[in-house]
């Protein structure tokens, strides 16, 4: 038999319109009649009509948290930590709890408008938006209309590992430093003697892309190695974040430059991809050439060597995300955070030596 709302109201001796205050969570109720309304739900194992709710609040108990591909580790470990902050930051009492959903947008432009839609009709209660953004002024002023509906139907706005809206202060983000990092571990190599170095960077229209390319460009320039235009594209290949890439991408940077001492890649996966690449045409890492990634994923220290990257603390970031998602944390100032990225060295990387 299923249980009401009048029968909630008649087990704590109360009116079904304080129960139903308790549970919205939309008028104060005192302390004690709170617990007991509580209570009389728990007891009666009360499922609150989720649909009937939202209608009559502005949002609803679900939060989505989007991802380009929650199998690879750096999406995984931020949507595992935003959804154990929002299950911590709810009462844990009926009413309290958020249906923390993961969306994964395979890194499709459309997809991700479409979930944006979704979540919109869901009348979602908060969206969390991770990894680094599409580089189209089209799906830019799209995404951002988006969240703007969104946020004026009461969702919280959360942005984790990808640029601030322009413009927009209501949206919070939190900021990888991916440009520092990236300045900062070819400064490392060049520091350790390497001239000839390659760069494996991930896809061309996305920020993450984009922002740790000009990091390690600044360095090579600065150490008086940027070259004109033609040299810089003929060191750097572009492709998906994935193994694969790593790999084709080694075999075709030895192949511009046989002499090369060093490649330094957008992220630990392509990074691994590489040092496959060059075991297999008999080369050392780091003896032959060094190689780089960045994120620090959990597989990254137990390679072999260990992999010099840029560590980019994924959990910390994420479960913030979370928080902000619920209202348990108060945005940044201006409503932009910039989160440090920090460099981790290990035997991956060593000075150039002369091969026989």
């Amino acid at each position: 038999m299923t249980v009401t709302l009048a029968d909630v109201a008649a087990r704590a001796r109360v009116s079904p319109a304080t129960v139903s205050r308790v549970l919205n969570g939309n008028y104060p109720v005192a302390a004690a009649t709170r617990e007991r309304v509580l209570k009389a739900v728990d007891e009666l194992d009360y499922v609150l009509n989720a649909t009937a709710s939202s209608l009559a609040a502005a949002t609803s108990d679900l939060v989505g948290i989007l991802v380009n591909d929650i199998a690879d580790p750096f999406f995984g470990i931020m949507a595992g930590a935003a959804q154990g902050a929002i299950c911590e930051s709810a009462s844990g009492r009926a009413g309290g709890e958020k249906l923390a959903v993961v969306c994964n947008t395979g890194g499709s432009a459309e997809r991700e408008l479409t979930y944006l839609t979704l979540l919109q009709r869901q009348r979602a209660a908060a969206v969390v938006l991770t990894g680094g953004a599409l580089e189209d002024p089209g799906h830019i002023a799209a995404v951002a209309a988006k969240l703007a509906r969104l946020a004026e139907a009461g969702s919280r706005i959360v942005l984790c590992g990808r640029p601030a809206l322009p413009g927009d202060a209501s949206v919070a983000a939190l900021a990888f430093d991916n440009r520092g990092g990236a300045r900062r571990l070819t400064e490392h190599l060049l520091a350790l003697g390497h001239r000839r170095i390659g760069y494996i960077a991930g896809p061309a229209d996305r920020t993450t892309t984009r922002h740790r390319l000009k990091g390690h460009r600044e360095a090579m320039a600065a150490a008086g190695l940027a070259g004109d235009a033609e040299g810089q594209e003929r060191a750097t290949l572009h492709g998906p974040y994935d193994r694969r890439c790593g790999y084709d991408a080694a075999l075709e940077l030895l192949r511009r430059d046989p002499e090369l001492t060093a490649i330094v890649a957008a992220n630990d996966t392509i990074a691994l991809g590489a040092c496959a690449a060059l075991r297999d045409q008999g080369l050392r890492v780091p003896d032959d050439v060094s190689v780089a990634g960045f994120d620090d994923l959990p597989f990254s220290v137990d390679a072999v060597p260990g992999l010099t990257t840029v560590r980019l603390p994924l959990y910390e970031a994420g479960a913030r995300a979370g928080r902000l998602a619920m209202g348990t944390e108060e945005p940044p100032p201006g409503g932009v955070a910039t989160i440090a990225a920090e460099l981790m060295v290990r035997g991956s990387t060593a000075g150039p030596r002369a091969r026989p």
